[in-house]
């Protein structure tokens, strides 16, 4: 325990020290800081008045076809800031304040021959592929309205001709399916990258402790098994730490840089419960193990640092397949297949946590996933293990299939 204590400091404090590790990082916080800047920048850009970021649409009604009842239209909240006018304007006129900026875009209303006739006119039909529906449908009810108010009907006959339709969602499956999509997507490719990336590391810094000669001091100071799983043990604890740390700056820039409420309106957190985030980092940290050790047994195979990422190639696809498996399957929660992806131990890292999330997960379920990624842990580090201890102070050629199979017959 002490060896593997001391192996997992120093693999922390090598990795820690590192210039690719600390430039990383900064570009991460500041990606992550631009991001929640990105309303203010807008504001920079456009102006601090809410109202010059809406398009600004004139309506012209030259014939009065609506008797004045446009100006409704600027009640509703359409996106646009919207001004009315009765007077004579032509397409020459309109084309003018257009080029002047005093408008985005207009509406001529005419009545010709007892049919309404709407020209929309924009700068380039390039951008526009028809008159905004919502307009379409706010002019449609309104002059609906105009014309059922002339005929005098009763309450009762203006009930009976627009219905109010009260619509209700149900389903068939039996499970209540809850949270937020885009709570869960973010959070799945956190995941993802997170563990990803931190077993990542583990191949690297086994080829480069090789390249240097450092793992020959390794070797006779303790055993391969302590090695493999020091080094797996040190980086996960700095992945841990790069995760909390983004989560923090995350929290700050929130409070720092957003309105108050504006990240509850796009994001909704309700779900995230204690229980959640803790099964979350559980799936975290027997992820990071599966896939560190799979990257422990590629590292040791090669010699030279510029061929990881060819060594690596098989451990990734293997990544991207259970990261995309648990994703897609998230669109159908309640479907075989997510269930499947769920325990699978490639990908239930990845689908559990938000099964969890949803509301659909059974004590059953989460159990057995837990003990497949356990067992898939422990015939993985065995393996790894095994071949790391045979092919860790190979300094040749990159070992192949075949070698690899010698090695872990090798006692």
């Amino acid at each position: 325990m002490r060896d593997l204590f001391t192996v997992a400091t120093f693999t922390m404090k090598d990795l820690l020290k590192r210039k690719s590790f600390i430039i990383s990082n900064i570009v991460i916080w500041v990606i992550i800081i631009a991001l929640f800047n990105v309303p203010n920048i807008l504001k920079m850009i456009n102006g601090d008045n809410d109202t010059s970021s809406s398009e600004k649409l004139l309506i012209v009604d030259n014939n009065n076809v609506f008797e004045g009842a446009l100006e409704i239209l600027k009640q509703n909240e359409l996106g646009y800031d919207i001004q009315t006018s009765n007077d004579e304007l032509t397409f020459d006129n309109i084309k003018e304040k257009i080029e002047n900026g005093d408008i985005n875009q207009a509406i001529i209303i005419k009545s010709e021959n007892g049919n309404i006739n709407i020209e929309y006119i924009v700068e380039n039909l390039l951008y526009v592929s028809e008159v905004p529906k919502d307009i379409v449908s706010s002019l449609s009810t309104i002059y609906t309205n105009l014309q059922i108010s002339k005929l005098n009907l009763t309450p009762q006959q203006i009930q009976n001709i627009t219905p109010n339709f009260s619509f209700e969602m149900k389903q068939t499956e039996t499970q209540e399916v809850q949270g937020n999509n885009i709570v869960m997507m973010l959070l799945s490719l956190v995941l993802f990258y997170a563990i990803y990336f931190c077993a990542y590391q583990v191949s690297t810094s086994i080829t480069t402790e090789k390249t240097s000669k450092i793992i020959e001091t390794l070797v006779t100071s303790t055993n391969p098994r302590t090695i493999v799983l020091g080094k797996t043990v040190g980086i996960g604890i700095v992945g841990l730490i790069q995760v909390f740390a983004m989560i923090i700056i995350a929290l700050i820039s929130n409070n720092l840089f957003l309105e108050q409420g504006i990240l509850d309106k796009i994001v909704s957190i309700e779900n995230l419960t204690p229980f959640l985030l803790i099964m979350t980092l559980v799936y975290f940290l027997l992820g990071y193990f599966a896939y560190a050790l799979m990257y422990a047994l590629t590292g040791s195979t090669v010699s030279k640092p510029e061929d990881v990422q060819s060594a690596n190639s098989p451990v990734a696809i293997l990544a991207v397949i259970g990261f995309y498996l648990a994703y897609f399957t998230m669109m159908n929660p309640t479907s075989d297949l997510n269930v499947f992806a769920s325990i699978f131990p490639l990908s239930s890292a990845f689908c559990m946590p938000f099964r969890i999330m949803m509301g659909i997960a059974t004590a059953k379920e989460i159990i057995l996933s837990i003990l497949v990624l356990i067992l898939t842990i422990i015939i993985i580090a065995r393996i790894s293990i095994k071949i790391y201890s045979n092919a860790i102070l190979n300094y040749g050629s990159k070992i192949n299939l075949k070698d690899i199979f010698k090695f872990y017959k090798q006692n």
